[in-house]
C-alpha cells in the first residue's frame, strides 16, 4: 500500500510502498478515504527536516543537551552514530483520517464497530491505517467523507474551548485563523460567543468574518490589543484562545493584555513560552495549555488498551470529542468545506507538500482522496472477503525490494528472518547483523514503515507485516526476535516448533511457564535431531556484554585463578517514566527482567560457577521497582553485587564494573577503558568507542548455526540467568 513519510534528516517527503499494518485485538483497520494534511505542524516537520544541523540544534536545545552527556559517557562517535539512525527513520505524516473499516481485532460488539462502518480516527496519511478502538468515531450519514476529515483537529479545535469555558455572550479572541482557529471560532460562536478574530492573513480573516466573528488583520497594520479593548466595550475580553503557531511568545504577551481580569488564556497552538509574570499577576489571569483532542491523549491505558474513562467522571474523552465534532457537523453548526483550498489524489501528495513548500500560493486546508469515486484497489477485493472473520484470518502483506547484497559473496551460513524493526534493531542488530554473511530476506513489523524503511538499508528481500510468514517460511532457518519484551516468549516458542534457530533480544520471556515450555521443546527439538543424526535447533538470548573484548579480557586474566571472586557491578540505570510500556509488568515485564538480566549474565559468566542464592533490597515502598542492589552467591565460592539505581544523574558514567580476588583488582569504566592493579603483565586497556560485545554475539551466533553448533551460551546457563531474574522481580513485588 502507498503512504507518506517524512525524511527528517533532509526533510524529503515520500510517498513510499510498505506492507499492509498488522492488526492486533483492539484495533479497527481502516480503508482511508480523504486525510487532512494538518497544514501547521506537518509543515513544520518539513522544515525541521530541510533545516540544516545548526538550526537542527537550535529549534531542540533539549536535545542538544542530551547528545552532549551522551558524547561524555558514551564517546563521539558512538554518539553521533545513535543521532544519525534517529533522525534516519521514516516518520509517517497524518492524522485526519476518514474511510471504512474493514476488519476489526476481536468482537465487533465488544469493540464498537464493524466491518463496513464508515469512521474518523487519527490514522495516518495511508491507503490502510491501523487504529486503536478509542481513537476511532463512527461518522453519522450525511456527512461527508471530506468533511469528516476535519474531525481530529475539529475535536483539537473543540478541547481548548471545553478549557476555555465559555458561557452565553462572553467576549473571546482567537490568535491565529488556521484550520484550527476558523473552528475554533464556530464553536465558540455555537456557544453563544462575541467573537474576534486575529490573523495576518486576508483570506483567512476573511473566512472568519464569514462564520460571523469580527477580524483584525495584522498585515494592514491592525493593533490586536486595542482592537480587543474596543470589542470588549473597554473591558477586556473575557479569555484567549491561542490557535497559532510560532516561536515567538509574543501571542501569549498579547493575549494577557487583552484579558479582563482574571480572564482565561488557553494554548491549543504552538507558541514560544517566555511568560512575563506581570502580565498575570496583575490581572490574577489563568493560563492553560490544551492538550490534543481531549482526556486520554498519551495514556496508554486509554490509548492502547482500550480502557474507557467512566462517563460519570469523565464527561469528554478524546473519542467523545470527536463524536461531538462529528454531530456538530451533521447539525450544520460546524462548516468545513469553506476550508478546502486545495484537493489532490493521493498518488500526487508529494505535489501538495511542495506547494507547501515553495510559499508560493495561499492554501489553508488540503484534502487527499484516496481512489476514484466508486472504485476500489484491486487488494480490497480480497480484504472485503473476510469482512466479519476473526482478525486472525484477515491476510497481511509482504513486499519485495529487491536483492541488494554484493556480487561474489561467498554462500551464506543462514538464512534470516527478523521479526521487530523498532530503534535498537536498526541501531544495533542490523548494523551487526549486516556484517556477518548471513542472507536477510524477510524483515517484520507491526506498521510495516519501520520493515520497508530498514529492509532496504540493510540489504533484505521482502518486508512484511506477517510474523507467521517467517516462522513457516521453508527457506528461513534463523529468527531474530527483537520485538517487545511480552512477545518473546510466543514467538521464540514457535520458531524452535518450527525447526528454526533463535536469537532473541533479551529477556528471553517475561513468565517462568514459558520459560519451562522452551526448555521442554528444546529437549524435544534435540532428541527428534538426534534420532536423525541432525543437531537441534540453536537457541541465543541477546546477552551481549558476555562478548564485549573489555570482559574476554577479563575473562582471560581470571582464568587459572582458582580462587573465588567478588564482583561489584554499578549501573547507572537512569529513570524511565511509570507509564513506559518497560515498566508495564504485562509488557515490558519491569527493568528487574527486561534489563538488570544483562548484569546478572554478566557476573555469572565471570563467575563461571552457577548461581546458588539470590536476594535483592530494593528502595522506597511505592513506584516502580527499578532502583535496588542484589546479591548473587555462586557455587564456587565468589559473591557478585549488582546495584541498578535509575536515580542517578545521566551525565554519570552508565555502567563501572570492579573485580577483586587474588590480591588483584580490575576495574571497567563504560565499556571504553578497563584498569589493572596487582597485575604482572596488564595495567591497562583502552579503546578508541564504546563496545559491549554486540558486533561478537551476533558474529559467534550466526558462527554457530553456520556449524551446528555449540551454542555460543549454554542453554542452562541461559534458564538459570532467567530464574534468578524471576526471583528477584518477585522480592521486589512482594514488598
Amino acid at each position: 500500500m502507498k503512504q507518506i513519510l517524512q525524511n527528517l534528516k533532509t526533510g524529503e517527503t515520500l510517498l513510499a510502498e510498505v506492507p499492509r499494518p498488522q492488526i492486533k485485538p483492539g484495533q479497527v483497520l481502516i480503508r482511508t478515504r480523504a486525510s487532512l494534511i494538518s497544514a501547521g505542524t506537518e509543515r513544520m516537520l518539513m522544515e525541521f527536516g530541510r533545516a540544516g544541523w545548526v538550526d537542527k540544534a537550535r529549534q531542540q536545545p533539549d536535545k542538544v543537551r542530551q547528545v552532549l552527556a551522551k558524547v561524555k559517557t558514551d564517546g563521539l562517535m558512538a554518539t553521533m552514530e545513535a543521532v544519525q539512525a534517529k533522525l534516519d527513520q521514516p516518520l509517517p505524516l497524518g492524522y485526519c483520517n476518514a474511510g471504512v473499516v474493514i476488519a476489526v481485532g476481536g468482537d465487533s460488539a465488544a469493540l464498537g464497530f464493524s466491518p463496513g462502518d464508515r469512521v474518523v480516527s487519527n490514522g495516518p496519511h495511508a491507503e490502510v491505517a491501523c487504529v486503536p478502538k478509542n481513537l476511532c468515531a463512527r461518522i453519522p450519514d450525511g456527512v461527508p467523507d471530506a468533511d469528516a476529515a476535519f474531525t481530529v483537529l475539529g475535536a483539537i479545535a473543540l478541547q481548548g474551548v471545553r478549557l476555555a469555558e465559555p458561557t452565553l455572550g462572553e467576549s473571546f479572541v482567537v490568535l491565529g485563523l488556521g484550520l484550527i482557529g476558523l473552528m475554533t471560532v464556530q464553536l465558540l460562536l455555537a456557544n453563544g460567543c462575541r467573537v474576534l478574530g486575529i490573523d495576518l492573513e486576508a483570506s483567512k480573516c476573511d473566512q472568519a468574518r464569514q462564520f460571523g466573528a469580527e477580524v483584525v488583520n495584522l498585515s494592514q497594520a491592525g493593533e490586536p490589543q486595542a482592537a480587543a479593548l474596543n470589542f470588549s466595550r473597554g473591558r477586556g475580553v473575557d479569555g484567549v484562545i491561542i490557535t497559532a503557531a510560532t516561536k515567538s511568545s509574543t501571542p501569549v504577551h498579547q493575549a494577557a493584555e487583552m484579558c479582563r481580569k482574571r480572564g482565561r488564556i488557553i494554548l491549543s497552538g504552538v507558541t514560544g513560552l517566555e511568560l512575563r509574570r506581570d502580565d498575570f499577576y496583575k490581572k490574577e489571569l489563568s493560563f492553560q495549555v490544551s492538550c490534543s483532542y481531549g482526556p486520554g491523549r498519551y495514556d496508554p491505558e486509554y490509548e492502547d488498551k482500550g480502557h474507557d474513562y467512566p462517563l460519570g467522571f469523565v464527561r469528554w474523552t478524546e473519542q467523545r470529542n470527536l463524536e461531538a465534532v462529528l454531530d456538530l457537523m451533521a447539525a450544520g453548526k460546524l462548516i468545513t468545506a469553506p476550508l478546502i483550498s486545495h484537493r489532490y489524489p493521493m498518488a500526487e501528495a508529494t505535489q501538495a507538500y511542495d506547494m507547501m513548500a515553495g510559499g508560493r500560493e495561499p492554501y489553508i486546508g488540503i484534502l487527499l482522496e484516496y481512489g476514484e469515486a466508486g472504485k476500489e484497489p484491486a487488494w480490497e477485493s480480497a480484504l472485503s472477503l473476510l469482512a466479519g472473520e476473526d482478525a486472525e484470518a484477515l491476510p497481511v502483506s509482504t513486499i519485495a525490494l529487491g536483492d541488494s547484497r554484493p556480487e561474489g559473496r561467498s554462500p551464506e551460513p543462514a538464512t534470516v528472518g527478523l521479526i521487530g524493526a523498532g530503534n535498537f534493531t536498526g541501531q544495533v542488530i542490523l548494523p551487526a547483523l549486516q556484517k556477518t554473511n548471513a542472507r536477510l530476506k524477510t524483515i517484520a513489523s507491526a506498521t510495516g514503515v519501520s520493515a520497508a524503511h530498514l529492509g532496504k538499508k540493510f540489504g533484505f528481500l521482502e518486508a512484511s507485516t506477517d510474523t507467521h510468514k517467517i516462522i513457516t517460511d521453508p527457506e528461513i532457518d534463523t529468527i531474530f526476535i527483537t520485538t517487545r519484551h511480552h512477545t518473546h516468549g510466543r514467538l521464540a516458542l514457535a520458531a524452535l516448533q518450527a525447526g528454526k534457530n533463535v536469537f532473541v533480544e533479551k529477556p528471553l520471556c517475561l513468565e517462568p511457564e514459558e520459560l519451562d515450555r522452551i526448555e521442554e521443546t528444546m529437549a524435544e527439538m534435540a532428541a527428534a535431531a538426534g534420532t536423525a543424526g541432525r543437531s537441534g535447533p540453536i537457541l541465543m538470548v541477546g546477552f551481549n556484554r558476555r562478548f564485549a573484548p573489555h570482559i574476554q579480557r577479563i575473562k582471560t586474566l581470571l582464568a587459572g585463578g582458582g580462587e573465588p571472586v567478588a564482583m561489584v557491578m554499578t549501573v547507572n540505570a537512569g529513570m524511565i517514566p511509570p507509564d513506559h510500556w518497560t515498566q508495564d509488568p504485562e509488557v515490558g515485564g519491569g527493568r528487574v527482567i527486561g534489563e538488570a538480566c544483562h548484569f546478572v549474565d554478566l557476573l555469572r559468566y565471570l563467575a563461571d560457577s552457577p548461581i546458588v542464592d539470590v536476594a535483592a533490597t530494593y528502595m522506597g515502598q511505592d513506584g516502580p521497582q527499578d532502583t535496588l542492589s542484589l546479591t548473587l552467591s555462586f557455587a564456587n565460592g565468589s559473591v557478585g553485587t549488582v546495584h541498578y539505581f535509575a536515580n542517578g544523574n545521566k551525565t554519570y558514567p552508565k555502567e563501572r564494573l570492579e573485580v577483586f580476588g587474588g590480591g588483584k583488582v580490575l576495574q571497567l569504566d563504560n565499556f571504553r577503558s578497563l584498569m589493572g592493579w596487582g597485575w604482572p603483565r596488564f595495567r591497562k586497556m583502552q579503546l578508541w568507542r564504546q563496545n559491549k560485545g554486540h558486533g561478537a554475539e551476533i558474529a559467534a551466533f550466526i558462527e554457530a548455526v553456520r556449524t551446528g553448533g555449540p551454542p555460543p551460551i549454554p542453554l542452562a546457563e541461559i534458564a538459570e540467568v532467567t530464574r534468578a531474574t524471576f526471583t528477584i522481580a518477585s522480592t521486589g513485588e512482594s514488598r
